[in-house]
């Protein structure tokens, strides 16, 4: 292992815990997309726009939020061989520090992605941000470098020429990453502390961009192709396997209060997970038509959201699979809902980034409030404190109540 651990991390003795309104990696904390009310962001027009401040690079990676700052990553220069973590004021969008590294690895990517693409995740005292060049950093909440990974420096074949844009997620004291590629593919557990791998397991080798997902109990599920494995975060030992195979895109979501993981597999797959067994689970059901395109499914009470690769967002009984209706949005989408508070869905449409809010109390989702941006978004919004986040590549916003 080429890492860094460096004195700073010896000094890290406060534990801090995540506050509610934290949301500190892609899909938040728990990894669902949903988080509390949006705060009265409903009809949204230019006077719910709190702030904005501009970005100095490229990046589809969503905003974290952590103790009342926003966390971001960027890639800059032509070659995106420049790697920016910056730390802005929650409040007003005040620029706290940033920090930049030089790339160590690949910087090839599709010309629609970047080099930072995978949504930086934290444990509520460190930022552990990832980049498409398999660069991983480690720092505390004021910038100091704890750690530092170039993982293709350690794994040279782990890339391919579309790039990599799969988000690590923190689950207790291990940093779960996937690195799949048609070459050297696996996952990793890293350890949060030192940057050092705690367990690496193969994975099937073709090209992946979903993320991993937390099923609660440490127990992490792995989305690829060939379908998901749950593994245990801590150690990389497998608790069961579904083989049916799943998307490359969309991730999966669970509800933990029903024990439920809906696949992006044969349209949407609920499995009904047992944290007792270490069997495959069982299928609640499965439905073709639900198939989404590259957003990943989101919850909201008892209904299930699925945006296809035309627009169009369904609504599913999550317990029998059964469309309940669909409307049709602004699209195209290329990142994923969120819901704030089980009624509100947000998603922000790729071309001048129309960020649009569906109500979804009634028979039917209606569309309720649209604010056009003007820029191209790819990423996934950010929930805290009554307040949306969201990026394209030169600006992030602060949406909320005026």
């Amino acid at each position: 292992m080429r890492g860094l651990p460096l004195a700073a991390a010896a000094i890290l003795s406060a534990t801090q815990a995540p506050a509610a309104d934290d949301w500190l990696q892609f899909r938040g904390t728990d990894t669902t997309g949903g988080g509390p009310p949006a705060g009265g962001a409903v009809e949204l027009t230019e006077q719910h726009i709190a702030w904005r401040s501009p970005l100095p690079g490229r990046g589809l990676s969503s905003p974290i939020v952590v103790g009342g700052r926003v966390f971001v990553t960027a890639a800059s220069t032509p070659d995106q061989g420049r790697l920016h973590v910056i730390c802005l004021d929650a409040s007003d969008g005040a620029v706290l520090w940033e920090r930049q590294f030089w790339a160590t690895g690949r910087t090839m990517c599709h010309q629609k992605t970047c080099v930072a693409a995978p949504t930086p995740a934290s444990d509520g005292r460190r930022i552990y941000a990832l980049f498409s060049t398999n660069d991983l950093i480690c720092l505390d909440l004021e910038g100091d470098l704890v750690w530092l990974r170039g993982l293709m420096q350690d794994y040279p074949n782990a890339s391919n020429s579309l790039g990599l844009a799969t988000s690590p997620v923190v689950a207790g004291g291990t940093l779960v990453v996937q690195i799949e590629n048609d070459a050297d593919s696996f996952a990793a557990g890293i350890d949060t502390e030192t940057g050092a791998n705690k367990w690496k397991i193969p994975r099937t080798r073709r090209a992946n961009w979903s993320s991993p997902v937390l099923l609660g109990g440490g127990v992490v599920a792995l989305q690829g192709s060939a379908g998901v494995t749950a593994i245990e975060a801590a150690n990389g030992r497998e608790r069961w396997s579904y083989g049916e195979g799943a998307s490359t895109i969309p991730s999966s979501v669970v509800d933990t209060g029903t024990g439920t993981l809906y696949v992006p597999s044969n349209g949407i797959t609920a499995l009904s997970l047992d944290p007792a067994r270490d069997a495959p689970p069982p299928i609640l059901w499965q439905q073709n038509t639900l198939r989404p395109g590259t957003a990943s499914p989101v919850l909201a009470g008892d209904k299930l959201l699925v945006i296809n690769r035309a627009g169009v967002l369904n609504a599913a009984d999550a317990k029998t699979g059964e469309r309940l209706w669909r409307i049709r949005l602004e699209g195209p989408f290329s990142g994923s809902p969120v819901v704030a508070g089980e009624r509100h869905l947000y998603v922000a449409s790729e071309r001048g980034g129309l960020l649009q809010c569906v109500d979804l109390e009634g028979e039917e989702g209606v569309v309720v409030g649209s604010l056009k941006l003007g820029e191209t978004i790819l990423g996934t919004p950010a929930l805290s404190g009554g307040a949306l986040y969201l990026r394209s590549d030169g600006q992030l916003w602060k949406v909320s109540a005026p």
